[in-house]
C-alpha cells in the first residue's frame, strides 16, 4: 500500500464534518529565526524545510517547481576597501557582474569566505536569507526579478526556502533595484 503524502497543513476539515490535523515539523533554528522574522516585519509568508537540499538555484527550483530565474540568490560580497558586507540578490539564472557592483557600491568588492559570510549574515553560505542577518546589510535587487509574480529566497538552512512577491523582497530588505547581471 502506498502511503498518502499530505501537504504540510496545520488543521483543515473534510467532507462530512471530519476534523483533520497533521502535526508540522518544527522549522530549524536558522529557519525559524527567517520565518520570525519574516512575522515581525509583518509579512504572512511560510518558511518551507526540504529533505534535499535548495543550496544551488537549480536545486531550489526543481524542489519548488520553479523556473531557475525565479529563485532569488542570496550572494555576499565584501567592500575591498570598507570590509563591508553586501547582499546581492540575483536572479538564479544571471552571473552578477561585479563592475557593476563595485560603480553601484563605490568601491572594489571580492568574494569573501565562509567565515566572514556566517559572521556577517549569522547564515552558512547556501542558505543566506533576505532578511534577519547579524548585520545590517546593503542590499542590491537583480532587476530581472520583478519580471515574475512570485519568487523564492533562501530561509536560513541550504534546504529552506520561501515564497514572496518580488516587490515584497524589496519592501523588506530596503534594497535597491538595479541592473547588476553580465552582459546585461
Amino acid at each position: 500500500m502506498t502511503p498518502l503524502l499530505l501537504p504540510p497543513v496545520v488543521c483543515g476539515s473534510l467532507q462530512g464534518g471530519i476534523h483533520l490535523k497533521i502535526e508540522v515539523p518544527p522549522l530549524s533554528p536558522s529557519s525559524q529565526k527567517v520565518q520570525d522574522t519574516l512575522q515581525s516585519l509583518g509579512f504572512d509568508l511560510r518558511v518551507i524545510e526540504f529533505e534535499q537540499t535548495t543550496r544551488t538555484s537549480v536545486e531550489a527550483a526543481q524542489a519548488v517547481g520553479c523556473e531557475v530565474g525565479q529563485i532569488a540568490k542570496s550572494l555576499i560580497f565584501k567592500g575591498k576597501q570598507s570590509g563591508k558586507a553586501i547582499l546581492i540578490s540575483a536572479s538564479g539564472v544571471n552571473r552578477v557582474d561585479e563592475k557593476k557592483i563595485r560603480a553601484l557600491v563605490g568601491e572594489k568588492v571580492e568574494k569573501p569566505n565562509a567565515d566572514f559570510v556566517r559572521e556577517q549574515t549569522g547564515f552558512v553560505i547556501g542558505g543566506v536569507p533576505p532578511v534577519a542577518h547579524a548585520q545590517k546589510l546593503e542590499t542590491l535587487i537583480d532587476e530581472d526579478l520583478l519580471k515574475f509574480e512570485i519568487i523564492w529566497g533562501a530561509a536560513g538552512t541550504p534546504n529552506a526556502v520561501f515564497r514572496l512577491a518580488p516587490q515584497d523582497l524589496v519592501k523588506m530588505t530596503g534594497g535597491r533595484v538595479v541592473d547588476m547581471k553580465i552582459g546585461g
